[in-house]
């Protein structure tokens, strides 16, 4: 078959992809200085990686882009003039296995619609290279562990794109949940949307694509209120979705958390909400916005600022999970958190679906 050459199921991928410890890393970056910079390859050339991910690794000083996999070859050519890569680091999904004979490949970012993770991943790991996948993990808790077990059986390193555990002012809420200057924690609320139209034929209006509020920004909700408060809940006790045609456009839910600790969320694709805020017994403080690309900044109840800058979220996020690779340290966000998350959105549709408090 040729290289370019696609299946009816590649295509409908190509069309799919058009249309659309917690303080650890400052200890990171004070490890050994590692011997090499790691070569990334991006599977999926859509938005993020073209917007975010791209531009992010020429900023990088631990990693850097290596090699793209794309079902779209008449993007090859932007690619290879703007970032010189090489023919030999140019891949098809079909023949991205091809990359386990590659050493300038070291990592596979898995940068395709949610439905296409599990697949890809597993491709990767197959391949003997470490894997990091974009955020939401995949599609059900069955795929997570897939994904995990892959990477444990070639004996690679697996980290989830959340990179909001990686900016420091999220990293402070983090460090309060554990510290508790503000006495215990109450309650907790967390948004996170964008005023789209609701409306469209891409994949993020594809239910068994990983399309909808809650796959596409409820996992920023739900990962907010466990980092924020510090714990697992342990019961979805409410949940309604608007499903207006194939996927919901905006979802709130209430999650109980241990000790009575209530966390209420919002996503939505219709509307821009951006905010992450803990009540405790003696104050509270907030993120707002919590997860913007140009910056996350916050306060406290008592006045202090949560402002401290980062010169670019996705370029931190990933020299961390370059670290950790070179020096053979835990990553900061494994499989296990993005598969926590799903479980989560799974109870989250169960509840809307039954009306039933449903269990964690």
């Amino acid at each position: 078959m040729d290289k370019w050459s696609t299946s009816r199921r590649h295509f409908l991928r190509q069309s799919a992809m058009a249309a659309g410890s917690l303080l650890a890393a400052p200890a990171l970056l004070g490890c050994q200085k590692p011997k090499k910079r790691l070569g990334v390859a991006l599977v999926g050339l859509g938005g993020y990686s073209r917007g975010q991910l791209a531009p992010a690794l020429q900023m990088t000083e631990h990693c850097y882009l290596a090699g793209i996999v794309t079902g779209s070859p008449e993007k090859i050519p932007t690619w290879q003039q703007r970032y010189s890569i090489p023919d030999k680091n140019v891949y098809s999904y079909d023949t991205m296995h091809e990359m386990a004979d590659n050493p300038d490949i070291d990592v596979i970012y898995i940068v395709v619609p949610t439905g296409l993770h599990a697949e890809y991943a597993i491709r990767a790991a197959n391949a003997g290279k470490h894997v990091w996948c974009e955020k939401p993990m995949a599609m059900n808790v069955e795929e997570c562990q897939s994904i995990i077990d892959a990477c444990d059986q070639n004996g690679v390193k697996l980290s989830i794109g959340y990179r909001m555990q990686h900016e420091p002012n999220t990293q402070t809420v983090i460090e309060y949940a554990r510290t508790k200057p503000y006495g215990a924690i109450q309650s907790a609320e967390a948004l996170a949307g964008y005023a789209g139209s609701g409306q469209g034929s891409g994949w993020r209006f594809q239910a068994d694509m990983g399309g909808g509020a809650l796959y596409d920004m409820g996992v920023y909700t739900i990962n907010g209120l466990r980092y924020a408060t510090g714990m697992e809940p342990v019961q979805v006790r409410s949940a309604s979705r608007d499903i207006p045609n194939e996927v919901d456009v905006t979802t709130t839910f209430e999650l109980v958390f241990p000790n009575g600790v209530k966390g209420s969320g919002k996503t939505s694709v219709v509307e821009t909400i951006n905010r992450l805020r803990v009540d405790c017994a003696n104050g509270w403080y907030k993120l707002e916005p919590m997860q913007s690309y140009s910056g996350v900044q916050g306060v406290t109840s008592d006045g202090k600022r949560l402002d401290k800058p980062i010169k670019d979220q996705q370029a931190r996020q990933m020299d961390n999970d370059a670290l950790a690779i070179l020096n053979g340290t835990p990553v900061l966000v494994p499989g296990e958190e993005g598969l926590r998350d799903i479980r989560i959105v799974q109870a989250i549709m169960e509840a809307d679906r039954t009306g039933e408090v449903v269990d964690l």
